[in-house]
């Protein structure tokens, strides 16, 4: 393979979303005597977040982003739960708690090394505020941020991976999307590009991910950070 340029999915794939936001409604939910199922209510709110998001554009270019979706699904999460009790500076504190993700440990180190051989972007369905904020706190150096906000039109949509690619002026077949996601790869193998699909076994929590299972056609299929760094030969 010809690889030019690395192309990771950002939001679990490089960000650990559940013990952030389950950290954060445990802490307001237990300051308010509250006592709910937290890891759960964590991955139905990234859940319903994620749906509002999927193929978001396809009937014209997106008007909203994932900001403005955490905060709608936030409320909404309230709602269901019964967790009125949750103030304005509450919900703020947990919206804003998304900016302020840790990444996977060993990430940056890795990052580091695989941007000697190659171009390092972050192609994202997250908003490029949200990726600035996680890479200043996380030390994390992209060469590029492509956010779908800017593109206007949402991963899965063929639209997003070929605009891209256009962005990078790179060919489609010499970037390896990067994820711990099935569908976001195989979206990105129908536009031509390569696939490297990477475990996240907590990414979900302790229950793991319905998606924890790479398909074998992937080119690449890595256990771990160092693994996949050694795979690309760095």
């Amino acid at each position: 393979m010809t690889i030019k340029a690395l192309a990771f999915d950002t939001g679990g794939t490089i960000l650990d979303w559940h013990t952030g936001i389950e950290n954060v409604l445990s802490e307001i939910g237990q300051a308010h005597g509250l006592e709910r199922d937290w890891a759960n209510l964590t991955n139905e709110y990234r859940m319903n977040s994620l749906k509002q998001m999927i193929n978001a554009g396809k009937d014209g270019l997106a008007t909203f982003n994932i900001d403005d979706v955490h905060r709608e699904q936030l409320n909404v999460l309230i709602k269901d739960h019964g967790l009125a009790a949750f103030s304005d500076v509450d919900k703020d504190r947990i919206w804003f708690r998304w900016h302020e993700l840790d990444c996977w440990p060993n990430f940056p180190a890795i990052q580091t090394r695989l941007k000697t051989k190659y171009k390092v972007v972050s192609f994202t369905i997250l908003t490029v505020a949200l990726i600035m904020d996680t890479a200043k706190k996380n030390n994390l150096s992209w060469d590029a941020v492509i956010s779908c906000e800017m593109i206007g039109k949402y991963k899965m949509l063929p639209e997003a991976y070929i605009k891209a690619a256009e962005w990078l002026s790179i060919e489609p077949s010499e970037i390896m999307m990067v994820a711990s996601h099935n569908i976001d790869l195989n979206a990105a193998r129908k536009c031509g590009f390569k696939s490297a699909y990477i475990y996240r076994p907590t990414e979900w929590g302790p229950k793991g991910s319905t998606d924890s299972k790479p398909d074998a056609h992937h080119d690449i299929i890595a256990q771990d950070d160092e693994d996949l760094a050694r795979q690309l030969g760095v």
